[in-house]
């Protein structure tokens, strides 16, 4: 049986259909992604999105859709679909499709009369290329197939509209054409495995719209053109493949290529396939030797905070320690360049944010609790101390020993300075400042991890400064977060402690090292399972706060301060499952078992397969935000993981 699997009834449904997409993405930063009725609803939507450096570093949309038409007899039966102005389609192609499977490569069926057509797409995993295979799987009189290109060349939160400054040239390469619409883009090869005939026909098609950027108050009407088309006859069991990219290629080897490629797929037949698989998409290898993990689809870039908390999940709870250590190894130049003041490179963003070398610090201590023979033999036992004594020296721009209590603290009334960086004209919606909560728990479980690692170097002075340390913290953080309720300020500022219950407190639970006595994890675990746990994440808020606001809706402002202030994050499982089983231990697996059943819900819905960025709190639950988000995906397989370690144990 089919795990991502969807039949006629429900393809034909567009109420259904166009609410469903899928994703597939290369390691160079392109991705091609549409919904699986083959109808684009969003900008960011298309077969062939990719990275042009020399205009910029965005993503730009090339090749937005390719139309086929099947001709028996005269007679046109065009699988295309796109939405126009008053919820019109046309073409209506999805009427003949029969099945859509998504286990291996997305593959579509359709019939019409007695034609039976299979799609599979594939995406390449070097190159900045997509694939399509067509197979006649039956037919009882001679066809023929048309494919229309409609073309974009933009970026990818942008429009376009006809204009009189694209460039209509074209040129034959073999089996097909090459195209550039403007100036420094690259060309757009279209090549076959066997010779079309190309008829030029430029036009542009007005008036597209996409359905879900039109339903969040977005822009989402634009004109797309296209060249002309193609045409060529195919008899029954042949196979012809569609090659779309930035390079020529050589169209003998199209079929072998597409089978290596479909050999090397990893079928998403279960919930830890799905995962997995969607884990390998975040990876950007800008150049050879190099890796980092981006934040999501579609519209993240690799973000610090995001990656180092993804990096466990998304490497070591799928076996792949040898990933960690390249991720890792290409991201602490950029962190030395941080710590030793010189100007920071365009490739890890937002890496000076105050609690990035914390996640690191934790990262890390994953990877110890891994192999601790690979941890000594790579030196990250250093870089943990490295980073430990650059935070004590207050050498931080935004980060800071407080003198008195040896916590943490920032600013963060102007600039937004904690995973929760919502911001309306250019502030903070939630201005955490002072001392953060989850920025000390992080702080006191990186000097005990970096006092571990110090005794085994027998670095007495470095010892001694982080007991004295740590012993403070564990004192000042009890007496400055924990109040009489049982749970934890979210944050302190002077003489503000916010008493709203968020999130954030659960780090204090779950990492390894925790200045909290038992019943103070159980009674702050109790209140984020009675408040702020759903089906689908951890709320960011309490729905007894004023502020609470369990749906993303409204204006863009509006959106903005929902966005932390109710809305639901999957990612959040992870230290809450965590934190769970050490409070109750095998007794909570249960619970932990009831939290997957409804992840594995979500792999038919939205971008089927992964899991977005964050939910509406309240039903029907809807995803929002980026449709496949890395923190999300990693932390589901560091929960897993930590589950299946519970499992093992006898009591």
């Amino acid at each position: 049986m089919s795990y991502l699997k969807f039949d006629k009834s429900q393809m034909i449904n567009l109420e259904y259909s166009l609410y469903r997409n899928v994703l597939r993405t290369n390691r160079r930063g392109a991705y091609q992604n549409t919904s699986i009725s083959g109808c684009n609803t969003s900008k960011y939507q298309g077969l062939l999105v990719m990275p042009v450096p020399f205009l910029d570093d965005e993503n730009h949309l090339i090749l937005s859709s390719f139309d086929e038409t099947v001709i028996q007899h005269g007679a046109e039966f065009n699988l295309g679909i796109h939405k126009y102005n008053g919820d019109n389609y046309s073409p209506r192609g999805h009427k003949y499709i029969r099945e859509f499977n998504c286990d291996g490569v997305p593959k579509t069926i359709y019939r019409v009369g007695g034609v039976v057509l299979s799609k599979e797409i594939m995406f390449s995993s070097k190159e900045n290329r997509l694939m399509i295979r067509y197979t006649l799987l039956d037919a009882h009189s001679p066809t023929t197939l048309r494919f229309k290109p409609f073309l974009a060349f933009r970026n990818i939160s942008k429009l376009t509209k006809e204009n009189d400054r694209v460039d209509r040239s074209y040129r034959d390469v073999e089996n097909g054409i090459s195209t550039c619409m403007y100036f420094g883009y690259p060309e757009l090869f279209m090549q076959f495995n066997k010779k079309p005939e190309f008829i030029y026909h430029p036009d542009w098609y007005k008036g597209i719209e996409y359905l879900q950027d039109q339903q969040q108050g977005d822009t989402y009407q634009e004109d797309l053109y296209v060249p002309g088309y193609f045409e060529m006859s195919i008899a029954k069991g042949e196979e012809i493949i569609f090659s779309a990219g930035d390079i020529l290629v050589d169209t003998n080897t199209l079929a072998n290529e597409f089978d290596y490629e479909l050999h090397k797929r990893t079928p998403r037949s279960n919930l830890y396939n799905c995962l997995k698989n969607s884990s390998h998409q975040f990876y950007f290898r800008p150049k050879d030797g190099e890796c980092f993990l981006i934040a999501g689809y579609p519209w993240f870039k690799v973000r610090a905070r995001d990656q180092f908390i993804a990096l466990p999940g998304c490497t070591i709870s799928i076996g792949k320690l040898d990933d960690f250590e390249t991720i890792m190894d290409s991201s602490m130049p950029h962190l030395r360049d941080l710590m030793e003041g010189r100007p920071l490179k365009n490739v890890i963003h937002q890496i000076d944010d105050p609690d990035v070398l914390l996640w690191v610090i934790w990262a890390l201590q994953q990877y110890w609790n891994e192999n601790h023979e690979a941890f000594k033999q790579k030196k990250y036992n250093d870089f943990v101390i490295e980073i430990v004594k650059y935070i004590l020296a207050n050498k931080h721009p935004n980060l800071f020993v407080d003198k008195n209590t040896e916590l943490l603290y920032t600013n963060g009334k102007n600039v937004a300075v904690s995973w929760m960086n919502a911001t309306i004209n250019g502030k903070p919606v939630i201005p955490r400042s002072g001392f953060l909560v989850e920025f000390n728990a992080l702080w006191y479980n990186a000097l005990i991890f970096a006092k571990e690692l110090a005794l085994e170097k027998q670095n007495v002075f470095i010892i001694d400064k982080l007991m004295d340390t740590s012993e403070k913290v564990h004192k000042s953080f009890v007496e400055t977060f924990l109040n009489d309720a049982g749970y934890l300020y979210d944050y302190v500022d002077g003489h503000y402690c916010d008493p709203n219950v968020r999130p954030n407190m659960l780090f204090a639970v779950s990492l390894d090292y925790s200045p909290l006595e038992r019943i103070q994890k159980k009674t702050i675990i109790d209140f984020v399972t009675k408040e702020l746990l759903t089906t689908c994440g951890i709320r960011s808020l309490s729905p007894k706060s004023g502020n609470f606001k369990p749906h993303y809706t409204g204006s863009i402002n509006e959106k903005q301060f929902a966005y932390f202030n109710g809305l639901a994050f999957p990612w959040l499982f992870g230290p809450y499952i965590e934190g769970y089983l050490k409070v109750f231990h095998k007794s909570g697996l249960s619970l932990a078992d009831r939290i997957m059943v409804g992840i594995e819900g979500e792999m038919q819905n939205d971008c089927i397969g992964t899991i977005s960025e964050l939910y509406d709190s309240n039903p029907p639950f809807i995803a929002r935000g980026g449709y496949s988000f890395a923190m999300s995906i990693a932390e589901s397989l560091r929960a897993r993981r930590i589950m299946e370690s519970y499992e093992k144990k006898d009591l």
